[in-house]
């Protein structure tokens, strides 16, 4: 198979450390709450909550801080969130992905649309990019679980579609609607997972030099720093090299 993308689908974040991690744990209890609200604060009786709960520990968010974004849930008081999914294009026709959690759409689309406008980027319609990508289901090992024989016949026994393996680890991919019950019984052949979760797989994607990886990390860190967006994917391509360079500006 061919090797996993190191460079497709990642959240870049440049600055201070601390205050990223802040954030991160941020929108994670966010989407912990959502999930608990909208389901059963049960983690073993809610797929999503399950899920989210799961990457929150991946990304090592203290089990109190959990704990406390499920109670926040089963309060009066707790915030109603919506999810919503804004697509456009990034510095040189960059397809550009936002999901945001938000509990005001008015304010969240008007600061994603200036983002967009300030950093290279135009705001496009629904389904403007989406096509680009696969909404699929995604599992991933560390490669110490085992050679890629065997996670590919684990994978194909769990119902998976596609397995990509190379030095650093294995990943696995579902139907979106499938992750829960696929995690489950990969889970039960290989193991604990590292992570499990919803992602979103350029079928295509676009070539990037430096300026324009520059023009466009700009853009995601922004829309990354607003506190009502939860994610934001690219289908840009870059080289080694390029990334290197990026990396040590």
């Amino acid at each position: 198979m061919a090797g996993h993308s190191k460079w497709a689908n990642i959240q870049h974040r440049k600055g201070k450390q601390d205050a990223a991690r802040s954030k991160l744990f941020s929108k994670m209890a966010k989407e912990i709450t959502v999930a608990a609200k909208m389901g059963d604060p049960d983690p073993d009786h809610n797929p999503r909550l399950r899920l989210a709960v799961k990457e929150a520990r991946s990304n090592s968010m203290p089990r109190d801080v959990i704990e406390r974004a499920i109670k926040k849930s089963q309060m009066g008081d707790a915030a109603l969130y919506e999810s919503i999914r804004y697509e456009g294009y990034g510095p040189n026709g960059v397809a550009v992905i936002v999901e945001a959690l938000t509990d005001n759409r008015n304010r969240t689309a008007s600061n994603v649309r200036s983002t967009f406008g300030k950093n290279g980027g135009n705001l496009g319609e629904t389904n403007s990019v989406a096509f680009m990508f696969d909404r699929l289901g995604e599992v991933a090992y560390k490669s110490a679980i085992g050679d890629a024989d065997k996670v590919m016949m684990a994978a194909i026994e769990a119902g998976a579609e596609d397995v990509e393996s190379d030095d650093e680890g294995h990943w696995i991919y579902c139907g979106d609607t499938d992750l829960a019950a696929v995690t489950e019984a990969l889970e039960a052949a290989l193991g604990e997972s590292e992570t499990a979760k919803l992602v979103w797989r350029p079928k295509t994607t676009t070539p990037v030099d430096f300026e324009t990886l520059e023009r466009l990390m700009r853009l995601v860190e922004v829309l990354e720093d607003d506190d009502d967006v939860q994610l934001v994917i690219t289908n840009f391509e870059a080289s080694d090299e390029v990334m290197a360079a990026w990396a040590a500006s």
